[in-house]
């Protein structure tokens, strides 16, 4: 599973596939775990810094596995393996912040988590943020959403997703009720659930 998983990383780096999207791709490496955290897109920090969730966006969500179980930004990297919805940078939109990648985009980058999930075969899916929710569920709003366990099926396997809100200094709602509240019980889900227990241990 590791060499199989070392020579997908090796091809997601090497693809240029949307001409739009800027290179390179970002991998958080081959991490064989039981878990696949699933980002939306890298911002512009990422490329230049070589992983996901690198910069302000990282911050945040790091510190909420830290105060949730205690583990340091190093070891969440080490045991949970990093995925995205697209996983090169979109570039900015002409009125300023980060352009949504474009459905077809979507579709081309789909195929690597597809692969990851066959190779995986991951027990807990955490999608972060509404793109990576609804590449897993139907989309509602936040508030129906996170704080829950939902067990989807896929390619006839079924896999336990507990979302999350995007870590986004732009978005208040992980900051505010009832998001603060439903912050927390997504993290105690999530951290209790045995596939995390097994990398606490």
């Amino acid at each position: 599973m590791s060499r199989e998983l070392e020579q997908h990383v090796a091809k997601l780096k090497a693809c240029r596939l949307c001409p739009k999207m800027h290179a390179p791709s970002v991998s958080g490496g081959p991490v064989v775990s039981k878990i696949i955290l699933v980002g939306q897109a890298p911002g512009d920090k990422e490329p230049k810094l070589g992983r996901p969730f690198a910069w302000t966006a990282g911050k945040t969500l790091f510190k909420w596995f830290n105060e949730a179980a205690g583990l340091t930004e190093e070891q969440f990297r080490k045991k949970i393996y990093f995925a995205a919805v697209c996983r090169c940078f979109p570039g900015k939109k002409e009125s300023g912040g980060d352009r949504v990648p474009d459905p077809g985009e979507i579709a081309n980058c789909s195929k690597w988590l597809n692969a990851e999930l066959q190779i995986l075969k991951p027990a807990l899916l955490i999608p972060v943020g509404k793109l990576a929710i609804g590449q897993f569920l139907p989309l509602e709003k936040l508030d129906t959403m996170i704080g829950r366990k939902f067990t989807i099926t896929r390619d006839g396997k079924p896999y336990d997703v507990i979302p999350l809100p995007h870590p986004s200094g732009a978005s208040p709602w992980h900051r505010q009720e009832p998001g603060k509240t439903l912050l927390k019980k997504a993290l105690k889900l999530i951290t209790g659930h045995a596939a995390f227990q097994k990398i606490l241990k």
